[in-house]
């Protein structure tokens, strides 16, 4: 029953976000918004926190926490699905960088930091990389381990070994960088159609430098596309095949196509991805 009424809810999403812009703004129940600085980079983000019910009368009780990126896009989808399929959950989404150029967010969009902070590699068109400062995956990297990370747990009663990142698009390449570059940062990754145009040799080598080529990713990962994706179907496709190359017993995979586009297969990304979460949670715990 819950499932369908996820679905009835996405449904009706795009008329009830026409209808609040005619009236009046909308402030999401039981989010709250806290500022947060990377102190390696003095920039400053945002976290949207959503504590589940009972949080404050299970005072003995350790969370899985979800961290999302692009917080602003994906909150709405990922707080009903948390809702009705994964109640127990604190949800953590990480904003664009706030105090970002005012010319360049109002040129580019709100938006703008995405492409510097998801980006793995810098761009080999000077005025791009000049104006962008593409490739600093690993310095976003960095403020999620140490900032981010640190300040939930430092605040709220979580468990560590159940953390889940949930990323789309260019979110979903940074998750599958930080899945090869630092795996120990998530237990669970849902990657959903993750823009790996020409990234996949890089993460194949990126990987054979690290440790957890030796050790196994020691992970859970969620992949998905939109069955009209085919170019970038093919390079998510190749990322898989690089993953199953590996022989890792330590990485449970799955491997999701959806019906649809790049933005049709959002919305099911975030509900079956969410589902997947779930139904794994209740293994482990009736194990």
């Amino acid at each position: 029953m819950r499932k369908i009424l996820v679905f009835v809810c996405l449904a009706l999403l795009p008329f009830l976000s026409a209808e609040a812009s005619e009236t009046s703004s909308l402030t999401l129940p039981k989010i709250q918004v806290f500022p947060i600085k990377d102190t390696q980079s003095d920039r400053q983000y945002e976290l949207y926190i959503k504590l589940p019910e009972g949080y404050s009368k299970n005072k003995d009780k350790a969370y899985p926490v979800i961290y999302y990126t692009d917080a602003i896009w994906h909150v709405e989808i990922l707080s009903g699905a948390a809702e009705f399929l994964m109640e127990d959950a604190i949800l953590v989404g990480i904003s664009w960088q706030k105090d970002i150029n005012k010319d360049l967010r109002e040129e580019v969009g709100q938006h703008v930091s995405r492409y510097r902070d998801y980006s793995i590699k810098k761009s080999s068109n000077p005025e791009v990389q000049a104006k962008h400062q593409l490739g600093q995956a690993n310095n976003h990297l960095n403020f999620i381990r140490n900032n981010v990370i640190k300040t939930v747990e430092s605040n709220y009663r979580t468990a560590p070994d159940k953390r889940t990142y949930f990323g789309y698009s260019a979110g979903g390449l940074f998750g599958a960088y930080i899945l090869m570059a630092q795996p120990d940062t998530f237990k669970n990754y849902i990657l959903g159609s993750p823009s790996l145009r020409r990234d996949v040799p890089y993460l194949s080598k990126l990987s054979s430098n690290t440790p957890s080529q030796l050790r196994g990713l020691n992970a859970n990962v969620f992949l998905s596309y939109g069955t009209l994706e085919q170019e970038l179907g093919e390079h998510i496709e190749k990322f898989i095949s690089m993953l199953k190359k590996r022989n890792d017993k330590t990485l449970s995979l799955k491997h999701v196509v959806i019906e649809g586009s790049h933005q049709t297969a959002f919305p099911m990304t975030g509900v079956q991805g969410v589902t997947w979460l779930s139904n794994l949670q209740n293994e482990g715990n009736e194990s």
